[in-house]
């Protein structure tokens, strides 16, 4: 008599990995306490920050969904799984958990990196495990339900907008939904618009259904009032839209490459013909709503340490005097990140770590994005690689904790890497 064979890797088994993935993406867009108010004061100085890195329940939630994604990662594929992994990306969470070894707070840097190493390898591997095509479809679907819950929340959850008692009277009245920020709930909001933007559509009703929901993350993002996500999500829903024509032709990649060489180097020349406007814009500490103070602090620790850095996940929040405290004073010391991923990455992980984070976040991602591929998928990965590479200069995505913004970034990176591997 034939022995039956148990098979846990056909399609009757698939839900229980699109679940697993679904979850985590529930985790990372909702949380464990959505709508939970931050304290005043952490909030105003917190902007954009959302980490799960001191919130005991979250690193629960976290682990059980690593081991989880894990789990099905390799009952679906076996250990080769892990090899998806990008190396370049590995070596930059091995350079942050060696980084301990020098920072004034070991155990911090530890649990922090061991937050980053989860979200990485389950996005990663939960990506890989499903395909890029219906990690989409559950992401869209996601993204979706939290658009619909900050809308109708406004008018039934009181914290779902600043409330009077903010003590940046500017954040009054700005729509948030689920999120501590408003500039959290605004990316949000444009990676909503861009990905239903761009996802192809073969029928003119399923598109226009999409266009329905580009309108209403629009209307959304406006309400946030965060200016950054609003001045971005046109520029990438444009890059996106250059790309999705141009990557057709070797002759049309060529001439949207001179054209956008030739806007930088006219940017770059007005900036220089107007120095004085720079010096202004940037000796004012109330432009940027106090970013540029930020910066020229973060910029002279640099100075000091240009290798090493501090350590990671040593820049705010860990119990002791801030590490810019003598750079600068004032409200400045308390600020919970840098406002800007580049300039913090130097402060934490150092040139080197920089260097790691660089190849791993943007030259190869850059790579990927000349081949040749499924021009419908990769212009997704386009516009949101655009939106988060430019929004990282005025808030702090990368590494951050588990951030939306770096969860998304996460999401993106692994798309491509399945897309690569697959050839498309």
């Amino acid at each position: 008599m034939a022995t039956e064979t148990f098979d846990n890797t056909g399609p009757k088994y698939r839900w229980i990995d699109e679940a697993v993935f679904l979850g985590f993406l529930l985790l990372a867009f909702i949380g464990v306490t959505p709508f939970k108010a931050p304290d005043p004061l952490v909030a105003q100085l917190s902007g954009a920050v959302q980490t799960g890195a001191g919130d005991a329940l979250r690193q629960i939630a976290y682990l059980a969904a690593f081991a989880a994604i894990v789990f099905t990662a390799m009952r679906r594929h076996g250990a080769r799984v892990f090899f998806s992994l990008p190396w370049v990306l590995l070596g930059l969470l091995v350079w942050c958990v060696a980084s301990a070894l020098w920072s004034p707070e070991p155990a911090v840097t530890i649990r922090r990196a061991g937050l980053a190493i989860v979200l990485v390898v389950s996005a990663m591997l939960s990506v890989e495990t499903i395909g890029t095509e219906k990690a989409l479809k559950l992401w869209r679907w996601v993204l979706l339900a939290v658009l619909i819950i900050n809308i109708v929340s406004v008018k039934f959850v009181a914290n779902a907008v600043h409330p009077p008692s903010e003590l940046d009277p500017q954040l009054i009245g700005n729509w948030r939904g689920v999120y501590a920020h408003k500039n959290i709930a605004g990316a949000v909001g444009a990676m909503t618009a861009l990905i239903f933007l761009f996802t192809p559509r073969a029928k003119i009703w399923p598109k226009l259904a999409d266009f329905a929901v580009v309108a209403l993350a629009v209307f959304f993002t406006v309400m946030t009032h965060s200016k950054s996500s609003l001045g971005l999500l046109a520029v990438a829903a444009v890059a996106g839209g250059v790309y999705r024509i141009a990557w057709r032709r070797e002759i049309d990649r060529t001439i949207a490459l001179v054209a956008i060489g030739l806007v930088l180097v006219a940017g770059i020349a007005f900036v220089l013909a107007d120095t004085n406007v720079l010096a202004r814009l940037f000796s004012d500490p109330r432009e940027f709503t106090g970013r540029t103070e930020i910066w020229r602090a973060e910029i002279a620790y640099i100075r000091d340490h240009p290798l090493f850095g501090a350590g990671f996940g040593t820049f705010a929040g860990t119990g002791n005097v801030p590490l810019l405290s003598k750079y600068i004073g004032g409200w400045v010391t308390e600020a919970a990140n840098g406002h800007n991923g580049y300039l913090q990455l130097l402060v934490t992980v150092g040139g080197i770590g920089f260097v790691l984070a660089f190849v791993a976040l943007i030259v190869s991602p850059v790579i990927d994005f000349w081949r040749r591929g499924v021009l419908g998928e990769k212009a997704i990965q386009f516009t949101l690689f655009v939106f988060l590479v430019l929004h990282n200069l005025m808030e702090t995505d990368f590494l951050e904790g588990d951030g939306v913004a770096w969860v998304a970034y996460l999401v993106m990176l692994a798309m491509l890497g399945n897309l690569r591997r697959r050839g498309s």
